[in-house]
């Protein structure tokens, strides 16, 4: 034999294809066919198996888009069959995941399993009858392919799809199965794919395939069946050599990321949570070895709700630890967009409901699909009672390696979590060799740490681990030339590889990903609705706490806990970043709607109650923090109306808008030519520019249409026209400008006493592949901006000195972006804007940073129709601002004050005394004992002292962690109140106990 191996490589890909796997079955029974379709995808078993099925055959076509059809197949096995399963194919599409997919049941209707592409097995002994007859019914979603090309698709949508049949049924027999044949063949594919890993002169490649061409030389081909002994045992000695003691350890953990929504609707997810998961437990029933890790509350809950047996099954697993829950968050959420709170819920949420169910605390943080992670996440992590963070995005990067797989995640308050980037660098691996390799050459802590996280299973409805996977596992865990690997629990993992690094790498700050940036601006309505959501959860929550106390009213527990839920769901990963179907956000914006009005009625009847009847006026205050003398959360009489500066019409046909703090002035076409702060007498617009200019580019990324912002939209500028000319009245200046089909109604104006200008825009929007933006060149030298994050600020420098900052070209900010000039400082504020720009240029006068706002994009995948319709924006500009006063202006523009009328005004329940702490919840704590919660933060990152002092009587104050446990000794000034000392950026949250119902005093 010559030392070229490709021939025998040609032999083995022939004899496997051709002879081998066709042999795996041997004799077959066909079954009987018939269907019932339904558009209904909840009908019960005991309604859809006495329907009238129709019989079908091989060929035909069935499955209007997102339809449902039942099958029924039945058929007689003969005396002496072997070993056998049913071998069920409904015409299947390409890829797990992202086709029609089947749940299997009994003629009792007890749940078997699932049907996917690359698992379409039965097993027989379950269905087979005393009389050897079969009775199997499949419920199949005939959920359409959308990403096909990422062309645009009218499949997206109910409302939309053709009525058309997506599939046709190919086959369905009873077929014995020889698992000696199977072993034989994986055995083969095992080697050979290790082989080819391996180094082109390795004496361990060269023996593999010597074995394998010995292993071929014996097999009987007339007889296959009847030699796979011999060639299993010419193939034992090359699977029996033990891996050297310095290979790569991998840790493999089964899995099965299911998007809560995506290219499918949320009614779906349910479906297809139950499919894999009654694979996974299949499977656990014949593979004792499996561990399954199960994050997302939701998806536990979907199953309790809609699969009571299965979910029952489920607990026995979790009870044997072969299914793990992981995460602890109630979806694996979009992290950059929500608010801290809504962060500290999204674990609140997730880590209750898995104690209440299970009786398990998850401690880790498992997000392997977000889209970029915030600087504030590791505190969060943390004192959620975490100590581990999963990802594997950052792998996507565009530009720069992410330098780390494990390491010490740091977050802007000091926070320090242990995080694990899998350098497999997927999320549904096979188990294959080439994965398996590539994360052993991957591995970026090679010499100091040995290990890595595997997870293995197709994703996204597409069935979770398979038994060829598990068989994989069997034959590579201790393999000279192979990653050793083991199957067990994250945690395990976890613990092992944070114990066994001595001097861990630390990564400061954001994880952001370069790449889905256009997912900030992507589906505004998606960002309006969860801004909108947050702050009436926050004054919900803070009104009902106030009236429980002040006047005990009862507490809505349920339904704020049901709508928090609802709101956390709507931030799953591609429903606030606008990468779903249109029907997933059609639907989305009717949640918004109803959660928007019933949280309005839970605020309204709380303010009601606490004010009386009575027709004085009353202003109730959401402001975050002590600024200006306005406490959060507290109601008095309502101020003299804040009067607007009246324009000025100017010469040349342009406006002035001045007051005693700046001086606005608009050109002809309604351009802020000029802003100047006149107490120091500064112009911040540079000569010959503009502020708040409109402009439009071409949006056409090279990969990801609704995900992605490539950097050359930069280089397509088109500006606006305005169609008439501008209007003003008495409180405002009005453009209106046109672009292609779209209106943009834009209003400038400016409060009496307020160094803050203020934008409103009506857009009614109607392009495709475009993209608006905003833009602010100020005269104004800044080096860094500082962007709200939750709880907090993330401060990112202003240059391209490196590819690392380069590829920051569309940042995140919340409720507010601040630049500063050693002590003067401006800030944008908004109602519901994410996507930011910030950079520099050089002017005759000096450096002009450049701020942008994205506002609407026209993506054509996976939704045709992003954004068309209508959308309202708010923004202003605060001049001579401090990153304290962003702060407050960035709350006020999210949650602005409210009047009604009443008999007295309410003081707020706690008050604190620094104007940069700010208080982000205040509420009654879930387990129902009447303790007051109330979550603190500093804001800006500077250490603090503040009082906190409640105006109600209570018997101590305990440091609690954000699921409401004390975590600390009591804290309890004489005089009621507490003085604490917050380190930058700390979150402190603060359980009240022994509270006593009184009325709170009307604030004079």
């Amino acid at each position: 034999m010559h030392d070229d191996i490709s021939d025998i490589r040609l032999r083995l890909d022939r004899m496997l294809g051709s002879r081998i796997r066709p042999a795996v079955s041997g004799a077959t029974v066909t079954l009987r066919v018939s269907a019932w379709a339904t558009e209904d995808p909840h009908v019960p078993f005991a309604e859809a198996s006495t329907q009238s099925f129709v019989p079908m055959a091989t060929g035909d076509a069935w499955g209007t888009p997102w339809s449902t059809t039942w099958f029924r197949f039945e058929g007689e096995v003969p005396e002496g069959f072997g070993p056998a399963e049913l071998t069920i194919d409904i015409g299947f599409g390409p890829g797990p995941g992202f086709t029609t997919e089947g749940l299997v049941f009994d003629a009792a209707g007890t749940i078997l399993k699932a049907l996917n592409p690359l698992n379409t097995h039965v097993p027989l002994a379950p269905v087979l009858g005393d009389d050897r007859t079969v009775v199997v019914y499949l419920e199949a979603a005939a959920n359409p392919t959308i990403l096909d090309g990422f062309a645009p698709t009218d499949f997206g949508d109910l409302e939309t799809a053709p009525v058309v049949p997506q599939y046709r049924f190919r086959s369905a027999v009873v077929a014995e199965r020889r698992q000696d044949v199977v072993d034989l063949a994986t055995d083969l594919e095992v080697l050979s794919t290790l082989a080819d890993e391996l180094p082109a002169a390795s004496a361990r490649r060269f023996e593999i395939y010597r074995g394998i061409d010995r292993a071929l030389d014996v097999i009987d081909y007339d007889d296959i069946p009847g030699s796979t002994t011999r060639a299993r045992m010419v193939l034992a000695p090359l699977l029996g050599r033990p891996a050297v003691p310095s290979e790569h350890r991998i840790s493999a953990i089964g899995h099965a990321h299911i998007d809560s929504a995506w290219l499918w609707p949320l009614r779906e997810t349910a479906r297809k949570v139950a499919r894999t998961v009654s694979n996974v437990l299949a499977l656990a029933e014949q593979e004792p070895e499996l561990v399954f890790a199960f994050s997302s509350a939701q998806q536990h809950a979907w199953l309790k709700e809609h699969y009571p047996a299965l979910w029952e099954r489920l607990k026995a697993a979790v009870a044997r630890g072969q299914v793990v829950p992981v995460g602890g968050m109630w979806v694996e959420s979009d992290t950059v967009m929500p608010s801290g709170e809504s962060m500290a819920r999204q674990f609140l949420q997730g880590k209750r409901f898995f104690l209440e169910e299970y009786g398990i605390e998850t401690r880790d943080a498992w997000l392997p699909d977000s889209f970029g992670y915030s600087a504030a996440l590791p505190q969060i992590i943390a004192k959620a009672g975490n100590e581990f963070f999963l990802s594997q995005k950052p792998s996507w990067n565009r530009t720069n390696h992410f330098p780390h797989h494990s390491f010490l995640w740091e977050g802007i308050d000091g926070t320090r979590v242990f995080a694990h980037l899998p350098p497999v660098d997927t999320y549904v691996s096979e188990l294959s060799q080439k994965e398996l390799h590539h994360a052993a050459r991957n591995y970026a802590e090679k010499g100091a740490g040995t290990r890595s996280l595997v997870p293995f299973g197709w994703g996204d409805g597409g069935g979770g681990p398979t038994r060829e996977m598990l068989a994989r596992a069997r034959r590579i865990g201790d393999l000279e030339g192979s990653p050793t690997v083991r199957i067990e629990p994250p945690l395990a993992f976890f613990e092992a590889a944070r114990d066994e690094l001595i001097d861990p790498a630390v990564w400061f700050g954001e994880i952001y990903m370069e790449g889905h940036r256009g997912t900030l601006t992507s589906q505004h309505a998606m960002k309006a609705g969860n801004r909108r959501a947050e702050a009436l959860l926050r004054e919900a929550e803070a009104w009902s706490t106030t009236a429980a106390v002040a006047l005990g009213r009862e507490y809505p527990y349920e339904p704020l806990r049901r709508l928090w839920r609802e709101a956390l769901l709507l931030q799953f990963h591609d429903i606030l970043p606008g990468s779903s179907i249109r029907w997933v956000h059609r639907e989305a914006a009717a949640s918004y709607q109803r959660l928007h009005t019933e949280l309005d009625q839970l605020v309204h009847a709380a303010q009601a109650a606490l004010a009386g009847e009575g027709s004085t006026r009353i202003v109730f205050n959401g402001a975050a923090s002590p600024v200006d003398g306005v406490e959060p959360f507290g109601a008095g009489p309502v101020p003299d109306a804040a009067a607007m500066a009246e324009p000025i019409a100017l010469p040349d046909g342009g406006f002035l808008l001045e007051n005693a703090v700046v001086a606005v002035r608009l050109d002809a076409r309604g351009q802020i030519v000029s802003l100047v702060d006149r107490t120091r007498s500064r112009e911040l617009v540079p000569p010959g520019r503009v502020l708040n200019e409109l402009v439009i580019h071409t949006d056409v990324p090279a990969l990801w249409d609704a995900w992605d912002i490539d950097e050359p939209y930069r280089r397509s500028v088109r500006v606006p026209e305005a169609e008439c000319a501008s209007e003003a009245d008495t409180e405002g200046v009005t453009i209106t400008r046109r672009f292609g089909a779209s209106t943009i109604r834009q209003r400038v104006s400016l409060p009496a006493d307020s160094p803050r200008v203020d934008v409103a825009l009506d857009i009614d929007w109607h392009e495709d592949e475009k993209f608006l933006r905003a833009y602010f060149p100020l005269l104004l030298s800044a080096t860094e901006s500082s962007a709200e994050t939750q709880f907090g600020v993330v401060r990112r420098p202003i240059h391209e000195n490196t590819t690392w900052s380069w590829a920051q070209f569309e940042i995140a900010a919340h409720r507010f972006l601040h630049l500063d000039e050693s002590g003067f400082g401006v800030a944008l504020v908004n109602d519901a804007i994410y996507g930011h720009s910030v950079d520099r240029e050089s002017s005759t006068l000096g450096t002009v940073t450049n701020v942008g706002l994205s506002l609407l994009r026209a993506p054509k995948n996976p939704d045709p129709t992003t954004d068309r319709g209508t959308h309202h924006f708010a923004y202003g500009l605060v001049v001579d601002c401090s990153l304290e006063r962003a702060v407050h202006e960035g709350y006020l523009s999210s949650s602005p004050q409210t009047v009604a009328t009443g008999a007295r005004g309410i003081r707020p329940l706690v008050t604190v005394s620094a104007p940069n702490v700010v208080v982000s919840a205040l509420k009654l704590a879930e387990d129902g004992s009447g303790d007051v919660i109330v979550r603190l933060y500093e804001s800006i990152g500077r250490r603090s002292w503040t009082d906190v002092t409640p105006t109600f009587s209570c018997t101590a104050m305990l440091p609690a962690d954000l699921l409401e446990r004390p975590i600390g000794r009591a804290l309890l000034a004489e005089d009621g109140g507490l003085r604490v000392e917050l380190a930058p950026f700390e979150v402190l949250t603060l359980r009240m106990t022994g509270v006593e119902d009184g009325y709170i005093a009307a604030a004079t």
